[in-house]
């Protein structure tokens, strides 16, 4: 039978028989015997050799270079079943060498294949547009390569199977950087996390997590502290892990201070306090660990916090209060940033850092918070204290009965007159009575997704040359002043 007419493509010419035995040399068109497989191209001694296209009967083709029968050399192929294309090198059937494979989905791979699979270095664009270019191995991005994630995020170093495994950094679009080990696509093993807050973790990582991470605020020293009425005093803080052992491979955590005064009720009367408060400043109390609650009072703390080292200024006394609202502590948020592309640092937007003046940065697991002053009261405060003879037990007033009496404390009033007429000046420093100290942490965004909970420091306000805290009978809850 002849072959068919060389100067007209074979889909265009009239159907035909089909020949018996595939043509010996030239160009020609064969469908095989199973009918799966249909040549159209050159020939040469009987198979398929020079350029030539086969068609399958699924819809699938190869358009390219043959020899001696096989697809091998230059080519394009095109599969039914899953839509994907490949341009480039072929061997024996398969794309081999270098080539171009675009996935239906979406995404494309260029680069070195071996037997249909990604096998040496290439570039991979998945169908969300994330890109590697490195080495792969078993269609698997496998040695060292580059991956962008979707997020923003950039890993740079060693793969295994897929999976981040080995040493790399990881850029996060917020900031946040990682160096380091790796193991099963997440931290695991030394190294060294910058978060985008500020706080930067060295050491062993497990899972994920830093192995040495804190866990709580620790306010260092007697469980009372006694402070003289108008002297500073300084705080020394630790963070510390669950084992009570110094988180010494963390730093960078912003603490902040505030304080509060003793609340004391009386309900058989009416709410009152240490502080006779203002309607307009009346607060929810705070609670504290020591069996009482506390409303915030103001601090004074030394301006030098805030100047930066080599200030001509730096080591004056300059005191700043700190009104009311700053005082109030900010507790654990619970929040949480689940995990995306790459492990849970921070959500991907950068936050402005700020260091108030009631703020310390944590060295290696410590601060110091240095010549605190508990300051004068507020307006709207005026310390008051109940007549001892009037809130004896079992002599409640009921009824229509009058409630007790209240007088100014011994201490000198805010400002104002003595009753002989003489003038009061302005009270510069703190009444005698029960204080707390709260440090919390207001780094922000939080570290890791969490804050650490708020911690409180039990002070007692002495008179000088007391040696300890007055006497104070437990029927009678009134403050001493």
């Amino acid at each position: 039978m002849a072959a068919t007419d060389e100067r007209t493509p074979a889909s265009l010419q009239p159907s035909r028989p089909s020949p018996r035995r595939p043509p010996r040399d030239g160009y020609g068109v064969y469908v095989y015997p199973n009918s799966f497989f249909r040549y159209e191209g050159e020939w040469k001694g009987g198979k398929k050799h020079g350029h030539g296209k086969l068609l399958f009967k699924d819809g699938s083709y190869y358009e390219g270079e043959f020899v001696d029968g096989e697809i091998t050399g230059e080519g394009y192929q095109h599969w039914a079943w899953s839509g994907n294309t490949y341009s480039g090198q072929f061997v024996l059937g398969e794309p081999q060498g270098h080539g171009i494979m675009k996935y239906k989905v979406g995404g494309h791979y260029e680069g070195e294949l071996l037997h249909g699979l990604r096998e040496g270095q290439g570039f991979l664009e998945d169908q969300d547009g994330q890109v590697y270019q490195g080495s792969f191995h078993d269609n698997k991005r496998h040695g060292r390569g580059q991956m962008i994630f979707k997020n923003g995020d950039k890993y740079e170093g060693d793969w295994v199977r897929d999976q981040r495994q080995g040493h790399g950094v990881l850029c996060c679009a917020d900031g946040s950087t990682y160096e380091g080990q790796w193991h099963n696509d997440v931290f695991s093993g030394l190294g060294r996390l910058a978060h985008c807050s500020g706080v930067t973790y060295c050491g062993m990582f497990i899972n994920g997590h830093p192995a040495a991470q804190a866990k709580k605020i620790v306010i260092v020293g007697p469980e009372v502290l006694e402070v003289f009425q108008g002297s500073p005093f300084t705080l020394n803080v630790q963070l510390q892990q669950d084992d009570g052992e110094i988180a010494k491979s963390e730093s960078g955590r912003m603490l902040k201070i505030s304080a509060g005064v003793r609340y004391v009720q009386l309900p058989a009367y009416s709410e009152v306090s240490f502080f006779k408060m203002d309607e307009d400043h009346m607060e929810t109390p705070i609670e504290t660990p020591f069996g009482f609650q506390c409303i915030s009072y103001p601090l004074s703390i030394p301006k030098a916090w805030g100047l930066e080292s080599g200030s001509t200024m730096e080591g004056a006394r300059a005191d700043i209060l700190l009104p009311k609202r700053d005082s109030e502590p900010v507790l654990d948020s619970g929040a949480f940033h689940g995990q995306g592309d790459t492990p849970s640092i921070l959500p991907a937007r950068r936050y402005d850092s700020c260091c108030p003046a009631a703020c310390r940065r944590v060295q290696q697991g410590h601060a110091e918070f240095a010549d605190i002053f508990l300051g004068p009261p507020p307006p709207g405060m005026q310390p008051v204290l109940f007549l001892p003879g009037m809130l004896e037990t079992g002599n409640s007033p009921k009824g229509g009965q009058n409630p007790p009496e209240v007088a100014f404390t011994v201490q000198e009033p805010p400002e104002g007159t003595r009753p002989d007429g003489t003038t009061v000046e302005p009270s510069t420093a703190a009444y005698l009575g029960e204080y707390v100290a709260m440090i919390c942490d207001v780094t922000t965004p939080p570290f890791l997704g969490h804050r650490l909970p708020t911690t409180f420091k039990h002070l007692r306000v002495l008179a000088r040359g007391d040696s300890q805290w007055p006497h104070v009978p437990e029927a009678h809850p009134e403050a001493l002043g």
